[in-house]
């Protein structure tokens, strides 16, 4: 299933969505004419675990396309959200994921040239998340070298405390899109949160794809336009730390709880990494797609302070 956060309008409460066709369906809605109880937001399902999205989808299939008056919009008259508009807690973002993105960045960012041993983690606030079609700010006081990252999102959907990795996938909910946005000239003594960190920087979406129609996240297509010229063009089996690794990596000593969200790293063709460097400025549009979940499209608009 794709599922979205979306308005119906502008002055609607964001509501929990399931895309069928051309159409998205209010899951609430659907659930409460077949005399169920679903939630009316994307946390709020995660939480209900299994049982909840397998009564979605045994909604879904009774309604059979026929869905109750007011239950189903048009997608195009639609505004989608982020799929979670406000994580609970920080994105865990992985650096260096791909082969050739260590080398791209150890030539450009002072960056080791050894591939690395463990996964490289950091983190993005909640703060950072915007939803299709919002700006990226470009704040030219702050930046002068703004990046970008297409990147595979993975949602956590249960409790994950030191797993192994042949049980990691069992704990994902599901997978979308992310930009991971970086300020190549606010990283600090080797640290990367004010750089990945600031507000704008973790475009999300357009939907979360649940596991099971995707049983492997290692077989994705990913890539990037900037102004329609292609820059990124990879394969999620290319990460030099898989998935499943990430999640056993992490919740070794972090736990992954419901909603966790970690992006899964970048493939080449950054702008630090091309000769000559390339950035974004405002007016700049940013598309990112990673096959069989979606695609993603910002503009970058100036925020410079006055």
């Amino acid at each position: 299933m794709k599922l979205v956060t979306y308005r119906a309008s502008v002055e609607a409460a964001a509501r929990l969505g399931v895309i069928v066709d051309d159409l998205v369906v209010d899951v609430e809605a659907l659930a409460a004419s077949q005399g169920e109880d679903l939630p009316d937001t994307m946390l709020g399902l995660i939480d209900a675990g299994r049982p909840g999205v397998e009564t979605l989808r045994a909604c879904l299939s009774e309604a059979n396309g026929q869905f109750p008056a007011g239950a189903a919009t048009a997608l195009a008259n639609v505004k989608l959200l982020a799929p979670i508009p406000r994580p609970r807690k920080n994105i865990f973002g992985i650096g260096l994921n791909y082969v050739e993105h260590v080398a791209e960045s150890a030539k450009s960012l002072d960056t080791a040239r050894d591939l690395p041993k463990q996964p490289v983690i950091f983190s993005k606030p909640p703060t950072t998340v915007i939803g299709p079609g919002e700006g990226i700010e470009h704040n030219g006081r702050i930046t002068q070298q703004l990046d970008w990252e297409v990147e595979l999102a993975v949602i956590i959907g249960t409790t994950a405390r030191r797993v192994a990795k042949s049980e990691a996938l069992r704990h994902v909910f599901g997978y979308s899109v992310m930009i991971d946005v970086s300020a190549r000239d606010n990283r600090r003594a080797g640290q990367w949160i004010f750089s990945k960190g600031q507000d704008t920087y973790a475009p999300f979406g357009p939907c979360i794809v649940t596991a099971d129609e995707i049983p492997d996240p290692q077989g994705l297509d990913l890539w990037l336009t900037v102004n329609g010229v292609e820059k990124q063009r990879s394969n999620t089996r290319h990460m030099l730390f898989k998935v499943d690794e990430l999640i056993a990596d992490i919740s070794a000593g972090i736990t992954l709880e419901p909603g966790d969200i970690i992006a899964s790293g970048t493939p080449e063709g950054v702008g630090a990494g091309r000769d000559p460097q390339e950035w974004m400025w405002p007016g700049d549009v940013v598309v990112a797609c990673v096959e069989g979940i979606g695609s993603l499209r910002h503009p970058v608009v100036d925020a410079t302070p006055e």
